[in-house]
């Protein structure tokens, strides 16, 4: 249920489809000849495409997501183990071309190797299945052995959980994968913006996990700029709601254990 709920909610939430559902609605009020709602419709959706193009909301929120945790954390001499989420893979494109079609955040995997390099016999597990719910048979994790062969790691020393719907399930599943015992030290890795939402929630499953953000999209420093592009302010705006949303939504149904998690939070 709560995963068809978050589906149905970022359905009626996402800012490209409010753009589509406001044309179609524009449409319907000037065959209907209703010129003054059609007027304050319009007026409002260029007054939100301006805002989105000309400022730096999005960049500045996930700006703000990623340097919730610190890049390149040290880490101790010993690794037990470390947990990849996906997100990496497309695994329709995968199977309809008999290759891994790869997407952004491939750091999440590059990253490993730095990570054991001090501990080369800790566990490695990578979790991803099928966040569509119409395609639950195109599971990501069936090419990660693929991706991690090309990248110089054995597939044979790393677990594959294909289950997984959401972040949620990431970390239930992958804990009870590894059922780590409170002396061992895991790292999750996934990229930075999502890191906070996913240390809560693993957190909130009973690990005592490291941070390791990676894939970063921002300099961590930037300012307040005007901007001029419509397309990458909403993208960038799209991207940091749907990660607000999905702070917000973990924590009212308790998958989280505080609303904006962090390293001491």
């Amino acid at each position: 249920m709560f995963f068809w709920l978050s589906k149905i909610l970022w359905y009626l939430l996402n800012p490209l489809n409010l753009v589509f559902l406001g044309i179609c609605l524009l449409a319907v009020l000037l065959w209907l000849n209703k010129v003054r709602a059609a007027r304050i419709l319009s007026s409002v959706m260029a007054v939100c495409a301006v805002l989105v193009t000309a400022l730096p909301i999005g960049d500045l929120a996930i700006q703000h997501l990623e340097n919730r945790f610190p890049a390149n954390p040290v880490l101790p001499a010993h690794i037990d183990g470390v947990v990849v989420l996906g997100g990496v893979i497309s695994p329709k494109l995968s199977k309809a071309r008999g290759q891994p079609q790869l997407g952004d955040g491939m750091e999440r995997i590059t990253a490993v190797a730095d990570i054991i390099r001090s501990s080369p016999n800790a566990k490695i597990i990578f979790t991803g299945g099928s966040g569509d719910p119409f395609q639950q048979q195109y599971k990501e994790a069936d090419f990660a052995p693929q991706v991690f062969r090309q990248f110089g790691f054995d597939p044979v020393r790393v677990t594959f959980e294909n289950n997984s719907r959401n972040t949620a399930e990431n970390a239930k599943f992958s804990f009870a994968i590894a059922q780590p015992k409170p002396s061992e030290t895991w790292v999750l890795v996934t990229s930075a913006f999502h890191m906070p939402r996913a240390f809560g929630t693993f957190r909130r499953a009973g690990w005592k996990i490291i941070a390791y953000p990676v894939d970063y999209n921002t300099t961590g420093t930037a300012t307040f700029a005007f901007g001029y592009s419509f397309g990458h302010g909403m993208s960038s705006a799209t991207r940091a709601l749907h990660e607000g949303i999905g702070l917000l939504f973990y924590w009212l149904t308790g998958r989280t254990d505080t609303l904006y998690p962090g390293p001491n939070l």
